[in-house]
C-alpha cells in the first residue's frame, strides 16, 4: 500500500503504530482490516501533512470511501487523535500539475490564499476547492485559457464549488 499511494517510511511507521494502538484498544473487533489499515495510513497521512484524500486512498486499497471514513472517524474519536487542518496551499501543486498549469499561475495562486488566510476567510472551507478556486482565479490573471471544469476535474471538486469559492477569493483583489 505504501508503495501505491507513494508515502514516506516515517508516515507508514506512523500508520503502523495508530494500528497498535487500536489493537491494544480492542477496535479491530467486527471491522473490516483493510478499512481499518487504510484508516490508520489516513490518519498518519493527515498527521505529517502528507495531501492524500480519502478517495485517493480507498481507489488504491479497494476499499468504499465510506467504510474508509467511518473507520477513520472512529479511530480519531477512540484514540483521541489530534489532527491538523490540511493546508489548501499544499493542494495547489498537485492540482497544478493534474491540470497542467504554469509554475507562474502556481505562485500567484499561493499569493491569493495566503492573502486570504491573512484576511482569515479560509477557516471551514475545504483545501482543495479553496486551491482550485485560487488557481482558477489566477490562471485568469495571467491570462491563461482555462476552464472551472478542467479545474475542478483536476482538484476532484465540483465546479460549483470552484464557483462559490471564487466569490469569497475575488473580494481580495489581487
Amino acid at each position: 500500500m505504501k508503495e501505491k499511494l507513494g508515502i514516506s517510511d516515517a508516515v507508514a511507521e506512523k500508520a503502523a503504530y495508530i494500528y497498535r494502538k487500536a489493537l491494544e484498544k480492542k477496535l479491530i473487533r467486527g471491522r473490516s482490516i483493510s478499512a481499518l489499515i487504510a484508516a490508520t495510513l489516513y490518519a498518519a497521512c493527515r498527521e505529517s501533512g502528507t495531501p492524500r484524500n480519502l478517495n485517493d486512498i480507498s481507489s488504491a486499497i479497494n476499499i468504499t470511501r465510506k467504510s474508509l471514513a467511518l473507520c477513520y472517524r472512529m479511530i480519531v474519536k477512540e484514540l483521541d487523535l489530534k489532527m491538523p487542518v490540511v493546508d489548501s496551499v499544499q493542494c495547489i501543486a498537485r492540482i497544478a500539475s493534474k491540470a497542467d498549469l504554469t509554475e507562474k499561475t502556481k505562485r500567484h495562486a499561493m499569493k491569493i490564499l495566503k492573502k486570504a488566510e491573512q484576511n482569515q476567510i479560509l477557516a471551514g472551507k475545504d483545501p482543495m476547492g479553496l486551491a482550485a478556486s485560487a488557481l482558477y482565479l489566477a490562471s485568469l490573471k495571467m491570462g491563461e485559457k482555462n476552464t472551472q471544469k478542467k479545474i475542478a476535474l483536476a482538484a476532484g471538486v465540483t465546479e460549483v464549488t470552484v464557483r462559490n469559492r471564487c466569490k469569497g477569493l475575488k473580494s481580495l483583489d489581487i
